[in-house]
């Protein structure tokens, strides 16, 4: 039986989770001993039925454990991510905004059954966000219940460093957040990811230029997806605050006030 010990260093690690290669085909996507088994599951159920809709991803293989971990094989592919390129050369930054766009308005254009409610997650989320000051969870609780539903594939987390740049195009990866809902809750949390960092970053220690071209990729980003998809009910904004707030039960410290800023924003606009 195969011990976490004969696995070589991870080629890389997330919050979640952390990447180990596996053969020269194949990379092991091994979660944390935190992290409840069903999520694997859905994971891996979610991945295959990406694969067969068509949606550029890598291909999903087996399940399995290791010490108590459990994990998914996937396809192995020689790629960097969007956002490493972003930052070796960051010139490329236009070019990658209008890519983003583009795969996730692919991404709108899909129906999978069988997925979770945006809505219902969202309002979970904000129920149990425990920094949330209590007038703004009603305020936003309110507004999420007046929000269009949908059925759309949202990949609900997708930002420059879950797309994969191959020799075949760009691939999306981490599906574990995948739901069903609108496709502007999804924009939403895209753009809510690009702006936070410069909103929430100690300004003394991140070059400026830094947050201008965080702000430039948000903003070109969005425009183009607006082009590729209008918002003819100007849903984008009313998503904006939720998004947020939700975003707190996540309970990522540095980005507290920045989030709680932003809802506090979007309710006012919505009330204006």
């Amino acid at each position: 039986m195969l011990t976490l010990s004969q696995l070589a260093t991870p080629v890389a690690q997330g919050r979640t989770a952390e990447i180990y290669a596996w053969d020269a085909t194949h990379i092991l996507k091994l979660y944390r001993d935190w992290c409840p088994r069903h999520w694997v599951d859905y994971e891996s159920r979610v991945a295959h039925a990406i694969v067969a809709a068509g949606i550029p991803t890598p291909a999903a293989g087996e399940i399995i454990e290791i010490e108590g971990r459990r994990g998914i094989i996937y396809e192995r592919v020689r790629a960097y991510s969007m956002l490493q390129d972003m930052q070796a050369c960051p010139w490329r930054l236009w070019r990658h905004a209008r890519a983003l766009a583009e795969l996730q308005a692919q991404v709108h254009r899909l129906v999978v059954p069988g997925l979770p409610r945006y809505r219902d997650e969202l309002a979970h989320a904000i129920s149990h966000a425990t920094t949330l000051p209590e007038s703004l969870r009603r305020l936003v609780l309110e507004r999420l219940v007046t929000l269009p539903d949908g059925d759309t594939l949202c990949h609900g987390d997708l930002h420059p460093d879950n797309v994969l740049l191959t020799e075949r195009g760009p691939l999306i990866i981490d599906w574990m957040t995948a739901v069903s809902g609108s496709p502007w809750a999804d924009v939403a949390r895209t753009s809510m990811i690009l702006s936070i960092g410069g909103r929430a970053a100690d300004k003394r220690q991140v070059p400026f230029y830094l947050h201008w071209f965080a702000l430039f990729f948000c903003q070109a980003y969005l425009r183009h997806y607006h082009a590729l998809n209008p918002d003819q009910q100007e849903e984008f904004p009313r998503w904006a605050p939720v998004i947020a707030a939700a975003r707190l039960a996540e309970e990522i410290k540095p980005e507290r006030e920045a989030l709680i800023a932003m809802v506090q924003d979007g309710v006012r606009w919505q009330g204006s």
